[in-house]
């Protein structure tokens, strides 16, 4: 593929993800703003198989685009929620405090990245050996060696995750004024 193809495909999915992640954003119907950040995943799924790494890509759209997602739309169906946001004015304090902050955020963000402070840890695994290995295995190998204990910790923090939905789910089930018809 061509320099000038692959540039115009990137932004072409950098614009459409960009797009997206409004739509997760200012979406009143919280429906609609799970399939928007469905259509966000998939978008970056397709720029991480332009970037070589199509293990990611493939994590990307089974864990995030898939479970994720899904499991979102659960905890929706499973509280309740009206759909639609009313929102009464958008312009008050606390926005322009937000906007404000994320402009200097990405102020220092961007400050650090082009004056190049930030730079990736340097690993022991080259690109050839990750060929020679392949991706799966040498991702697999890094989880279970050396990064063992963020692993773990993860897995306990989905696990907490999970039982506080389900704590929330039971805590609205025994709500005393509660529509009972809603559930039939």
């Amino acid at each position: 593929m061509s320099q000038e193809l692959q540039l115009g495909f990137f932004l072409l999915l950098s614009a459409v993800a960009v797009i997206a992640a409004l739509g997760v954003i200012f979406n009143r119907n919280v429906i609609y703003s799970a399939l928007a950040l469905l259509a966000n995943f998939a978008v970056l799924a397709v720029l991480y198989v332009l970037l070589n790494a199509q293990f990611i890509a493939a994590i990307q759209v089974v864990v995030y685009a898939g479970a994720i997602v899904v499991l979102f739309l659960f905890v929706v169906m499973l509280l309740g929620a009206g759909g639609e946001l009313k929102i009464a004015s958008w312009l008050n304090w606390h926005t322009v405090f937000v906007v404000a902050a994320g402009l200097v955020l990405l102020t220092l963000i961007g400050t650090a990245v082009f004056d190049g402070e930030i730079g990736g840890a340097v690993g022991s695994d080259t690109p050839a050996r990750v060929a020679a290995v392949g991706q799966t295995q040498a991702v697999g190998a890094a989880l279970f060696t050396e990064f063992l204990l963020p692993f773990e910790l993860t897995s306990v923090l989905l696990l907490v995750g999970l039982l506080g939905a389900v704590v929330l789910g039971q805590h609205w089930r025994q709500m005393p004024g509660r529509d009972k018809e809603r559930l039939d």
